[in-house]
């Protein structure tokens, strides 16, 4: 990597900090050749993250879906590091002019009880868990982002991290059965008492803790761990909605129970 490659990459990493600061969006035509490939992009997210100066609450999982893979010309998820502020407990309050373009997703929540290892298997992670359902609302400090944002601009900007709803936590191994059990949840949005959507957790991967498994072996990669009290956002259920004003819930099947979310004008 030579200097001119790390100066352009402190750069964009500070032009997405100041985006996510002042919320004047940035247009993706000025960023097509900034980024170089996914390896830079996950610096400049590094860096964007260090600028934030708040402690890592989490993590989100993108693209883990064959459909949302190929909206974004993408081969394998993506990850975005999450500030601790930036997970909120269910029921939640959220003003639309705290976001710049969110959507919303469906997703599981798990919580790590201990530090986690790119050696642990599904079943290790289902032992070593909590789950909850979660709203996952996504955020980019690009304009006319969604679907057409490259993918390596999407990593840059922190997986096109906003905020993450989560609902009340259980040791993932005493809400499932078994590892196979986590694919089975369902779930039903509703905005204002209508029904949006419907999903299910085995379009995350196949199995949201193999979405969990993928994250714990990119970040050793990266040299990275998930520690005891971080969250993972997972991946979404459904094809999201536009985030509007008004009463957001999520039901979830399995005895994970619901997710709630009021989002005002303001």
């Amino acid at each position: 990597m030579t200097t001119n490659t790390k100066a352009t990459e402190t750069e964009v990493a500070q032009q997405l900090f100041e985006a996510y600061q002042t919320q004047h969006a940035l247009k993706m035509a000025d960023f097509e050749t900034a980024v170089a490939d996914e390896d830079a992009a996950y610096r400049v997210q590094a860096e964007l993250t260090a600028l934030k100066k708040q402690p890592v609450g989490g993590y989100k999982v993108s693209l883990t879906s064959a459909e949302t893979q190929k909206m974004f010309d993408a081969h394998t998820p993506l990850y975005g590091a999450q500030v601790a502020s930036h997970f909120l407990a269910a029921p939640a309050m959220v003003r639309l002019g705290q976001l710049m373009a969110p959507l919303v997703e469906v997703e599981l929540v798990f919580k790590a009880k201990e530090t986690l290892s790119a050696t642990d298997s599904l079943t290790d992670l289902w032992h070593k868990t909590t789950v909850a359902p979660g709203l996952e609302l996504p955020d980019s400090r690009f304009a006319d982002w969604f679907p057409s944002l490259p993918k390596n601009l999407v990593v840059a900007d922190a997986a096109v991290g906003g905020l993450v709803v989560y609902g009340e936590e259980h040791d993932t191994d005493q809400r499932f059965d078994s590892v196979d059990a986590v694919a089975t949840v369902n779930c039903r949005l509703t905005h204002d008492g209508r029904e949006l959507k419907t999903g299910t957790a085995s379009e995350v991967l196949g199995n949201p803790l193999k979405s969990l498994h993928w994250l714990v072996g990119k970040l050793a990669e990266q040299g990275k761990t998930l520690s005891a009290g971080q969250r993972v956002s997972s991946g979404t259920f459904v094809l999201p909605p536009h985030l509007t004003a008004g009463h957001w819930q999520a039901d979830f099947d399995q005895q994970l129970g619901a997710v709630v979310l009021d989002v005002s004008h303001d």
